[in-house]
């Protein structure tokens, strides 16, 4: 059965947002190709120490400067807001150090647009061979945890590259601090999901660039503060065992549909 589309277009307008902490080294290459997708490109250069913005001169591109470092979670929070303070009906968010490719954007507004107010996660798993062995063990626990809480199966949980619908936006409410800094996507995944948004987990290819800048994500630290955070929430809900349930459905259904995929090619 074919898809029924909206007969209006969505997302009438739309941003991409770019937190850049020290990432001289790519931030410009990234912003150009988002500048190829969008309309709207905001960087939020998080008190880098490096020529970061200096990178962005002569670019058609909002540069917001935090003064003071304030994570990644501070960053992309004030760029969201900041992206539909000028009209965007929905925002993505690209990682700056180059991991992510923004040709990537048409096929995650094509699913905004069959699902106007889900969450869309572009989803780094048609290479995950290719990831950091470490990271890769850290974010599937994480989405255990996470797909748990939201009561949805959720791949990729981690992922910086993502669609933000307007009405997500103004409507969460979600921790944000530097010591906590990468607990914010899996938070604002689970209280998506808490409000009965959508999260469409959408396969792309994750670039991993050989002289790329080692990661700010500490996988043991910042797993933990994660776990943390969402074990209070389910504790505050009695554990929510519905949404386990309802997660590892979801979960065994996905795995039979790729499994019939691949019998059928």
């Amino acid at each position: 059965m074919s898809v029924q589309r909206p007969t209006h277009p969505y997302p009438k307008s739309y941003a991409v947002v770019i937190p850049a902490y020290n990432e001289s080294a790519t931030i410009r290459e990234v912003a150009r190709q988002a500048l190829r997708h969008a309309p709207l490109v905001i960087v939020v250069d998080d008190g880098s120490s490096d020529d970061t913005a200096a990178q962005l001169e002569g670019m058609a591109v909002e540069v917001l400067r935090n003064e003071t470092n304030l994570g990644k979670g501070g960053s992309v929070w004030r760029g969201l807001h900041h992206a539909i303070s000028k009209g965007a009906d929905a925002v993505f968010t690209l990682d700056g150090d180059g991991q992510h490719d923004p040709n990537d954007i048409p096929d995650l507004l094509n699913e905004a647009r069959i699902n106007p107010h889900a969450m869309v996660i572009g989803a780094r798993l048609l290479n995950r061979e290719n990831a950091p062995k470490g990271r890769l063990f850290a974010n599937n626990f994480a989405d255990f945890w996470v797909s748990w809480a939201a009561g949805q199966f959720v791949q990729d949980s981690q992922s910086g590259f993502r669609l933000y619908p307007k009405s997500l936006i103004e409507n969460v409410k979600v921790g944000i601090s530097r010591k906590h800094s990468f607990v914010f996507e899996s938070e604002i995944a689970i209280e998506a999901g808490r409000r009965g948004h959508k999260i469409i987990c959408y396969p792309i290819v994750s670039q991993y660039h050989e002289n790329a800048r080692p990661s700010h994500f500490k996988a043991g630290t910042d797993i933990t503060k994660i776990v943390l955070m969402i074990t209070w929430k389910l504790v505050s809900r009695g554990t929510y065992a519905h949404g386990l349930v309802r997660s590892l459905v979801q979960r065994a259904k996905h795995q039979r549909l790729k499994k019939t995929s691949h019998v059928n090619t």
